[in-house]
């Protein structure tokens, strides 16, 4: 799994840092970091739980 994100989309909602806290986090002005561009396996589920929840659509996986 890769992950990328279009950081200029973001809008700091932070659904994805509650989904996946150990890939996922926020700057200072609340965009996403990710902490993780390829996590594993046990990862995954959360990982698809923030694409999910991500109102911005902003992340992406492959």
């Amino acid at each position: 799994m890769e992950i990328t994100i279009d950081r200029d989309k973001c809008i700091g909602s932070g659904a994805c840092v509650l989904a996946s806290p150990e890939v996922f986090d926020q700057d200072e002005d609340g965009i996403v970091v990710v902490l993780d561009e390829s996590p594993g396996s046990a990862e995954h589920a959360s990982v698809l739980e923030a694409v999910r929840a991500c109102p911005a659509r902003v992340i992406e996986v492959e």
